[in-house]
């Protein structure tokens, strides 16, 4: 194959496929049908001697050649794009757009209200529509354009996503917003109140899990078992505020991220005690598709979420 003889369109389609990882949202990008999107890429094929996509259940899967040449294809179209159509100026007080947020209850409550009084001082026409997160991996709903962005922990998906190879084939784009601690919660008058938290007084507790899967197994769990220890769950629940709920009004014991006990708005109800073995900080991330990195609108929300976190927790008397 001759680079001279190569139809660069090609390299088009094929970066709005790998992008979307979907034909029909590809075609949709890029004002084409899908049977042109597929002949596209057959062509594309045959010209560099790989099959680049193969489709699969949910959509395409790109080969090793694919996940080479993407991250130079995407580098070089963003330098033309810039250098062809420059950015038009963006005014956020005119500009009309509706976002889907995937959120966990408490991180809600903690992000939320900033985000609200900056769109009713200097953005009326952006909209906000808030999407269930039942998972620690938002991937698919990203992936599928269910969702503009999300917020929270993701361990297992942002491991992924920093990892060398990875990092580069992902559509997927992400950007730490707080790291914090992890501390056990209880009620002010619960019997381990006034004591010290050992090893042992913790795994005789009766526990409470706060769970997105409804699983009674979480990283509290893993960290014992490597001690040889375990503890009783008695209740797992899927919301922060229900789990912050029912420890202010009983004898069961929790584990919570710091900075979300605030959201639970009982705080004068709880103590907090530090655990007497170590976990993980908790990080929280937010997640968004390649396709939006250089939207003006979108650009705009990431930034207000990035600069308004330390300003959103010093006013709740939260440290990071």
């Amino acid at each position: 194959m001759s680079f001279l003889t190569l139809d660069l369109n090609l390299l088009r389609v094929f970066d709005a496929v790998m992008t979307e990882q979907n034909l029909t949202r590809a075609a949709n990008r890029l004002a084409m049908t899908q049977p042109a999107v597929s002949n596209a890429l057959r062509r594309l094929r045959d010209a560099l001697g790989d099959e680049l996509l193969i489709r699969t259940a949910h959509g395409v899967k790109p080969t090793s050649r694919a996940e080479t040449l993407w991250p130079s294809v995407r580098s070089a179209l963003s330098q033309l794009e810039e250098a062809i159509v420059p950015e038009k100026t963006f005014d956020i007080t005119t500009a009309r757009h509706t976002f889907r947020l995937a959120m966990a209850d408490a991180t809600a409550a903690l992000w939320l209200p900033s985000l609200v009084r900056s769109i009713e001082k200097e953005a009326p026409g952006i909209m906000i529509r808030m999407v269930p997160l039942t998972t620690r991996e938002p991937r698919p709903m990203l992936l599928r354009g269910d969702i503009d962005l999300a917020v929270g922990f993701f361990p297992g998906v942002v491991a992924q996503l920093t990892g060398a190879q990875n990092s580069l084939v992902s559509p997927i784009r992400h950007e730490q917003l707080y790291s914090g601690r992890y501390v056990c919660v209880m009620r002010k008058n619960h019997p381990l109140a006034k004591e010290e938290l050992t090893l042992d007084n913790y795994c005789d507790a009766n526990h409470l899990l706060v769970s997105f899967s409804g699983r009674a197994h979480g990283l509290v769990d893993e960290a014992l078992a490597k001690l040889g220890r375990e503890r009783k769950i008695l209740l797992t629940v899927n919301q922060f505020f229900t789990g912050g709920r029912v420890v202010a009004t009983s004898d069961l014991i929790t584990v919570l991220p710091r900075h979300l006990i605030a959201s639970t708005g009982i705080t004068g109800a709880l103590i907090t005690k530090e655990l007497p073995f170590d976990l993980p900080y908790v990080h929280v991330d937010m997640l968004w598709h390649e396709r939006d990195t250089r939207s003006p609108a979108h650009r705009w929300l990431r930034d207000h979420l990035s600069g308004s976190t330390r300003k959103t927790f010093t006013m709740m008397g939260i440290q990071a």
